[in-house]
């Protein structure tokens, strides 16, 4: 997900996308504690999409 992508959603959007990506990052962390996750890079791509997107709510003044 880029940075551009995010800029032309509404804040509504970003704030269902922040939702659905916390959700994701636990369902990895849970993955991992039961050894089931097989790439383990996931849980960083996941990381980094939650601070691009606080950072375009921050920009926007949404949070």
């Amino acid at each position: 997900m880029k940075a551009s992508e995010l800029k032309a959603k509404s804040v509504a959007d970003l704030q269902q996308e922040l939702l659905s990506l916390t959700k994701a990052q636990f369902g990895l962390r849970m993955q991992i504690a039961t050894q089931q996750l097989t790439d383990n890079s996931q849980l960083g791509k996941v990381r980094r999409d939650i601070a691009r997107v606080k950072t375009v709510l921050r920009e926007k003044g949404a949070q």
